[in-house]
């Protein structure tokens, strides 16, 4: 039986070498003489966790010359120092400050002194400044700041409207997607133009002047207009278990409901990253693939399911996204698909923050490689909303740019709760947040991009979905245009009152076929 799961990296403190005189202590250095000539850059690579460095050189002794450079930090409790810093400087707070008019030149991190000293760990910086500006993030020392409040102030269905805060000293600003330059301004917007139809994008802004370009800012997200909603037919699509439950027979219940699509548990790891239906059918020649037959013959169609609660799933067991992607496309390939759910659930997979990763990576590449393909993550959620992992689930999708079609989740089995009806659309509004705040949506392409797959009749935990509710959150969900509604499952859709959660009715009294009756008129 199908269940749904219940539900700050703080860096580490940075290490520092030092070569300066004894005669540096505290917080400041201060400078004599302006004679004194001394070079120094301060370079960040590809970000903090692969190392800043500030390294000063001096060409005489270090008493005459350590006051050129201007450069603050804060150190973290428990910094280790070189045995020529003054002992209070290892606790949280104190600064290390020196100061010049201009730039001297530069030094390659790594290149040899004769004094000087190195900064470099894996934790942000706090309070970092190079010569008045923040060099947090990295960019020319001397170059402008980093562009904050960056946000999307429109769309249409072929542009993305954006706007920013100024930075001062600056010539203009240039607009990213990704590493790609999508436009160049003077002033603090731009419109980015000639995009697709309901298309995601993720812009990024950098300021710069003839020091150089800052630091790219955070990103903000926009999905293009002209979203129609829905999925047609394939938005109602209830879960089918071929082998498990005393399984219909699809053209019986597609005859009696008016159903066309269904979506066929689960899809699991044969031994390694080796597609398998329940682990252990064949991938073709089995009962699932006489039942996707029989859809087909019917005029039907079907979304293969991966994953669910339990079994040996090809998440944990593929090494790499494009392996798992790899996994995915044999069953793509097998079947024609026009569209496939990841159904994350437990501890092996929702979470498992690696796991998340490398399915979110092997979507993008079957997106990539299958162009039209749906692709659909289905996971649990709290009565408010996705849980933690949930919410990091759609946060890593938009930084990833994994281009998932749906979000769905699974409202119920929270632990009790007498209304359903309320429960699910309080959850629903909490997933449309989650996305509006990870991707910049607004409330319709939100919507647009979530579903919702409950459970008819009793629950795991006995909560209580009836015919009459789940006809209530259909009609709120077709109201938003939500893009699946499906519930677990077809095999349990018949009358059983007091039957309690079993594999093959519901525990209530209901109408054969009645919820999926229901979700057909979806």
């Amino acid at each position: 039986m199908k269940l749904r799961a219940p539900t700050l990296r703080t860096p580490r403190a940075a290490t520092f070498a030092a070569a300066f005189a004894a005669a540096v202590v505290a917080a400041t250095l201060v400078a004599p003489p302006a004679a004194s000539a001394a070079t120094a850059a301060f370079v960040r690579t590809a970000s903090w966790s692969s190392g800043y460095e500030a390294k000063f050189t001096v060409t005489n002794d270090t008493s005459a010359s350590i006051g050129s450079w201007n450069v603050q930090f804060d150190l973290p409790a428990g910094t280790t120092l070189g045995s020529f810093w003054d002992a209070t400087m290892t606790t949280s707070g104190q600064h290390v400050t020196a100061v010049n008019a201009s730039w001297n030149g530069t030094l390659a991190p790594g290149a040899s002194t004769s004094f000087g000293f190195v900064v470099a760990g894996t934790g942000d910086p706090t309070n970092c400044t190079v010569n008045g500006g923040s060099c947090t993030g990295g960019g020319t020392p001397s170059g402008p700041a980093t562009p904050g409040g960056l946000r999307v102030t429109g769309t249409t269905a072929s542009s993305v409207s954006l706007a920013w805060n100024a930075v001062s000293g600056v010539t203009g600003y240039r607009v990213y997607e990704g590493s790609t330059l999508k436009a160049t301004v003077t002033g603090t917007s731009a419109t980015v133009a000639g995009l697709a139809t309901c298309s995601a994008h993720s812009y990024t802004v950098a300021a710069y002047n003839s020091s150089g370009e800052s630091a790219k800012s955070a990103a903000a997200s926009a999905t293009t207009s002209g979203c129609t909603g829905g999925n047609g037919p394939m938005a109602a699509a209830p879960y089918l278990y071929p082998g498990w439950g005393d399984p219909p027979a699809p053209a019986t219940v597609m005859g009696a409901t008016g159903v066309k699509w269904f979506t066929i548990a689960f899809v699991l790891s044969g031994g390694g990253c080796t597609p398998a239906w329940d682990g252990t059918g064949p991938l073709t020649g089995g009962a699932h693939a006489a039942t996707i037959a029989a859809i087909r013959a019917a005029g039907g169609d079907v979304i293969p399911s991966f994953g669910g609660w339990s079994g040996n799933k090809l998440g944990p067991n593929c090494s790499s996204a494009s392996a798992l992607a790899g996994a995915y496309q044999q069953v793509i390939n097998a079947y024609g698909l026009k569209a496939i759910d990841i159904d994350i659930e437990n501890s092996d997979e929702f979470e498992n923050e690696a796991v998340q990763d490398r399915i979110l990576g092997a979507l993008k590449i079957v997106k990539q490689n299958n162009p039209g393909i749906k692709t659909i993550v289905t996971f649990g959620t709290s009565t408010t909303g996705p849980s933690y992992y949930g919410t990091r689930l759609i946060n890593q999708a938009a930084a990833l740019g994994a281009n998932i079609d749906t979000f769905t989740i699974m409202p119920f089995d929270f632990g009790g709760g007498a209304n359903m009806y309320q429960n699910t659309v309080n959850a629903s509004e909490g997933l449309k947040t989650a996305l509006k705040n990870a991707f910049g949506w607004s409330d319709a392409t939100a919507y647009a991009h979530m579903g919702i797959s409950g459970m008819n009749g009793l629950s795991d935990q006995q909560e209580l979905t009836s015919p009459a509710t789940w006809t209530q959150i259909r009609d709120w969900a077709k109201a938003r245009g939500l893009s699946r509604f499906t519930f677990w499952s077809v095999n349990r859709d018949r009358p059983c009152p007091g039957g309690g959660v079993v594999a093959n009715c519901s525990g209530i009294a209901q109408d054969t076929w009645e919820f999926t009756n229901i979700t057909a008129r979806y």
